[in-house]
């Protein structure tokens, strides 16, 4: 399948790339560009840029380069022709794809005909929530839980009658329209049926604010709806291709301001949750969406901000977490803490009885071991020896699974402390392994909890209740974790990382094959880099005045070859080797005020003095050519002389370019 040029260019022309990139990661204006941490690789220094005018970014520590269809490639994992139909969709531009020698061109608008209906659900939702009397019950939920009109409009909130087709009467949408957004199904009786009956609707939006799923609740108390049992409590969209469950982050649309100005974001575990903190004036609350937290959501956190705040029971995640949380914060450089709710209360349940207890829990998070250890101690029953001993035992297993070994031994002298028990003895027991023995023994056994299968604890996200996992809920070890298949924690998802994100693909490049390695850039010293920038950034001012031979690197000159034989800077990139598609992409964010005479006088002094070193080389081994040579090389100095004195900006002589340009062909 191929698209037109004319229509990638178009698409390309339309994105604000800054916009785009926006929604994955912090941007940050630095005069004409914009910064922020490298979504490809794990950094704590922003080296990754993007320049708006150029439509092109550029990483500094891993060398990713490209422009919006290679930024898309990468976070959403499609291949040349998706990519420009995703962007295509997002900008509202009709493009269509044929297959070549075939004439045939299907439509091509397939995910921007799933986001329009997608929306025009939620629309149609929330309408029958705020003025429809069958959502009556639905409003007086909502008002029990402390929710008004206003906040039913801020979040979107809808109601999904329970008939059995109102939705797919009212939109009067295509069957595969339906169907492929999760919005309904073809039921056994061959008709189309909406998805979602009886329930309050929790849309769900991408990072842009596009809706690309729902979440329904229903109402307590439901019980049956026509003489059928209403279901589970919570119910999430199916994955479709406007929504992954394992990236996206209910009200990270909402939250990411305030998550970049903080520099934390806070993760719950349902959308109730997530407006429960931001009625309480922490608007940086975001949920994940029906399954585990994994890989993918922190890559996806980590482009906005370095502190993670867990806002659910640690004891939850327990030690089959532990692991997956130290390789987080190691593998992504981010610090994650757990807000310690009382009681055992829910984000939820706690914002409405008392909000300043709530923020009050995020402002007092702990890093997650010592959230762990002191859980562990305070229940424990210090008064006795037995008891000292058996907390020590238990918080030593809980310190023995942290990597670091200073941190280790950080708590191994607290609990000492606490349970009155010699440190030399406890980091004799680390050394044995019998804390980490009994961490074992506990989870083959005691840890077994109703609604799992493996022993592995329960997680309720929206697509469960309070008290267990919901139906396919991943486990805390489960695939959404940095464990995966090979159980290293080195298993790709989300934002590709530098190592295999796709390149300056042409569409010749984008069917089956996987995208080279970017090479690390070198940039040469001298005024051949400047000269190159010059021809990325104001090519009007040097067009005409450089020349390949005047490069004296070769990496250089295929570049400038690449830029001279193409109509744009994208088209050059696209078309050229990945060394050179590098370079281009790196020198689209280096702008340059110098002054285009005087570089191009420099390039061409160094080209004139590697000629004349030449001549004299060449005088020196020939003796019947001396005097011509001679002659040359003397003419060649007085040259640099007067280009070295030539006033600032000038124009060098043409004739030097000339008779560069003449050498150059008797070499070649």
């Amino acid at each position: 399948m191929l698209i037109a040029q004319e229509d990638v260019a178009k698409v390309r022309a339309a994105i604000d790339l800054v916009a785009l990139v926006g929604e994955h990661l912090a941007l940050k204006r630095q005069g004409r560009r914009w910064v922020g941490l490298c979504p490809f690789h794990a950094e704590t220094t922003p080296s990754f840029g993007v320049n708006p005018e150029l439509g092109l970014y550029h990483c500094f520590g891993c060398q990713a380069s490209g422009d919006a269809i290679t930024f898309v490639r990468a976070v959403e994992h499609l291949d040349f022709v998706d990519a420009v139909e995703w962007l295509a969709g997002r900008a509202g531009i009709s493009i269509a794809r044929e297959e070549p020698g075939s004439g045939r061109r299907p439509d091509g608008r397939q995910r921007s005909r799933l986001l329009e209906a997608m929306e025009r659900a939620v629309a149609w939702y929330h309408e029958r929530l705020l003025a429809h009397p069958d959502g009556a019950p639905a409003r007086d939920y909502l008002a029990s839980r402390g929710y008004d009109k206003e906040v039913a409009g801020a979040f979107r909130l809808g109601w999904a009658p329970h008939d059995w087709d109102a939705l797919a009467r009212a939109l009067k949408l295509p069957e595969e329209v339906l169907t492929a957004a999760g919005l309904g199904f073809v039921n056994r009786a061959g008709r189309v049926q909406d998805a979602f009956r009886g329930r309050v609707i929790f849309p769900i939006f991408d990072p842009g604010g596009r809706a690309v799923a729902l979440g329904g609740r229903v109402l307590p108390g439901a019980g049956q709806v026509g003489g059928r049992e209403a279901g589970p409590k919570y119910k999430n969209s199916p994955e479709t291709a406007i929504y992954s469950k394992r990236r996206t982050l209910y009200g990270l649309n909402w939250a990411k301001a305030n998550v970049v100005e903080t520099g934390e974001v806070i993760v719950c575990e349902g959308y109730t949750d997530v407006i429960a903190f931001f009625a309480a004036g922490a608007p940086r609350a975001v949920a994940t969406c029906g399954t585990a937290l994994g890989e993918d959501h922190l890559r996806v956190l980590r482009s906005f901000a370095q502190r993670v705040v867990l806002a659910y029971d640690a004891d939850r995640a327990g030690q089959a977490a532990a692991e997956r949380v130290y390789e987080w914060e190691r593998h992504h450089d981010l610090d994650i803490a757990v807000a310690g709710l009382p009681g055992g209360s829910d984000p939820a349940e706690l914002g409405q009885r008392d909000p300043g207890a709530l923020l009050a829990a995020v402002e007092q998070a702990r890093p997650y071991l010592a959230f762990r250890v002191e859980r562990l101690l305070g229940d424990a029953h210090l008064g006795t020896a037995e008891g000292r001993a058996k907390a020590a035992e238990a918080a030593l297993s809980a310190v023995a699974q942290h990597p670091n070994e200073l941190v280790r031994d950080q708590y191994v002298m607290d609990i000492a402390d606490r349970c009155r028990v010699p440190a030399e003895r406890l980091r004799a027991m680390m050394a044995s392994g019998r804390p980490r023995a009994a961490a074992q023994h506990r989870l083959g056994h005691s840890a077994r909890r109703p609604g799992t299968a493996d022993g592995r604890p329960g997680h309720r996200g929206e697509g469960a209740d309070r008290d267990g996992a919901g139906p396919g809920q991943a486990g805390a070890g489960g695939s959404d974790g940095p464990g995966g298949p090979d159980g290293r924690g080195r298993r790709r998802g989300g934002v590709a990382s530098a190592d295999n994100q796709a390149g300056w693909d042409g569409q010749e490049r984008e069917h089956g094959r996987s995208a080279a390695p970017v090479p690390t850039v070198r940039l040469a010293p001298g005024p051949g880099t400047e000269a190159l920038r010059l021809a990325v950034h104001r090519p009007h001012e040097v067009a005409d005045r450089l020349e390949e031979f005047l490069f004296a690197d070769g990496l250089q000159r295929r570049a400038f070859g690449a830029l001279a034989s193409s109509a744009t800077l994208h088209e050059a990139i696209a078309n050229a080797d990945p060394e050179v598609a590098a370079l281009l992409g790196r020198l689209a964010l280096e702008d340059t005020e110098a002054d285009a005479g005087d570089v191009v006088n420099l390039l061409l002094a160094d080209a004139l003095r590697r000629a004349l070193e030449d001549l004299e080389a060449d005088a020196r081994r020939s003796y019947e050519s001396f005097a011509e040579l001679a002659g040359d090389a003397t003419w060649l100095r007085q040259a640099l002389v007067e280009l070295r004195e030539a006033p600032a900006g000038s124009v060098a002589p043409p004739r030097l370019v000339a008779w560069l340009r003449g050498r150059a062909k008797e070499q070649s």
